[in-house]
């Protein structure tokens, strides 16, 4: 049972401008702009638009610098904005075949056609802190290709699907797609949902999740087919118009896994797959999404499901993290009616048990 708040009206106006104050910080220190956070702090961003479901990166870089830097108070503030948003339907299904990429990798396939593109990424840096980022210091320029890449590229799982290799991939389209946004859960939940509450979830509980089912929880332990990240056309179809237009270009992470599967009465032994995708440049996200997604077809594919990265209701009921920061932290809101009753409860107790106590006692 919640209790309902009040507090007094000039104490909440203080509390709200005390926090303001410490948001600004040291006024000596030059204002944080909204360009600076969308510039330098991109990962921050990517989360943000990601989780809240909303890809503005102005908009998130605005609710980062609203939050003071946390991040999931930032998810809260976008996903409340894009309720107020009106909707007018949807896109087209993304090709990602034809994505213009900045980063394209497989660890199944060395000599990929259209090659490998290391692209920008945190691999091979030696996390060693670079103390020249504390001064100012020129801006760094990256080179450029000699050559520009192709236009299109084909995706690994394409090519081991042309070989009958993995497991065919169609849509369904006398189904509508389901939308979390509008419908509640429902279980057993359908692979449209699940990619969905995956895509917006927590990148730290995802994270664990798909750690959890590496090491053994569900025995998920499969190949990156390919990871790619790049821009990539948004189109929508107008009813009055009745061919697609393009709306603009988004950057996306994609990440394809590859996992073993043994057979069963109904499918010969082949490959499946686990799939990720989120806003900006988020390979943790992708790749966490994309084993928990393989994880939770298990039951679809007739294999043992007992951990809980297979557990659909477990995961998708709690990997929302604004979720579970509404239900963790309302315990900081006044209880006391509630409190005093389990404290007259707790008394009344203490006292039965006493006077047994005494009565065992007695000679």
């Amino acid at each position: 049972m919640y209790v309902s708040v009040k507090g007094g009206e000039q104490a909440i106006d203080n509390a709200h401008q005390w926090l303001a104050e410490s948001r600004r910080g040291d006024t000596s220190v030059p204002e944080l702009s909204l360009a600076q956070i969308r510039e330098q702090l991109a990962g921050s961003v990517d989360r943000v638009m990601t989780e809240a479901s909303l890809y503005d990166v102005d908009l998130a870089a605005l609710a980062i610098k609203q939050a003071r830097g946390d991040l999931i108070e930032a998810i809260f503030l976008l996903r409340a904005y894009r309720t107020t948003l009106p909707r007018f339907g949807y896109s087209e299904p993304l090709d990602t075949a034809s994505m213009r990429i900045r980063r394209r990798i497989s660890a199944t396939f060395k000599d990929l056609p259209g090659g490998q593109v290391l692209g920008p990424t945190f691999d091979y840096t030696h996390r060693l802190l670079d103390f020249q980022l504390a001064v100012d210091g020129k801006a760094p320029t990256a080179p450029s290709a000699r050559e520009p890449l192709p236009t299109s590229m084909p995706r690994v799982t394409d090519m081991l699907g042309q070989q009958g290799l993995i497991e065919e991939e169609l849509a369904d389209d006398s189904q509508p797609v389901g939308d979390i946004t509008r419908e509640p859960l429902d279980f057993p939940s359908k692979r449209d949902v699940r990619l969905q509450a995956l895509a917006r979830a927590d990148e730290g509980f995802l994270l664990g999740m798909a750690y959890s089912s590496q090491r053994g929880y569900g025995r998920n332990h499969p190949f990156a087919g390919e990871i790619r990240l790049g821009e990539i056309a948004i189109e929508f179809t107008p009813e009055e118009l009745g061919f697609p237009v393009e709306l603009g270009e988004i950057t996306v992470t994609e990440c394809q896994m590859v996992n073993q599967f043994t057979g069963s009465d109904a499918a010969p032994p082949q490959f499946t797959r686990g799939y990720g995708l989120g806003f900006g440049h988020c390979e943790r996200k992708a790749i966490s999404m994309a084993l928990t997604d393989r994880a939770l077809r298990s039951r679809d594919l007739g294999e043992p499901a007992s951990a809980p990265a297979q557990d659909d209701e477990f995961m998708l009921y709690h990997c929302d993290n604004i979720q579970a920061t509404g239900f963790v932290e309302h315990l900081k809101l006044p209880h006391y009616v509630d409190f005093q009753s389990e404290l007259a409860m707790l008394r009344a107790l203490r006292q039965r048990h006493g006077q047994e106590t005494d009565k065992e006692q007695q000679p």
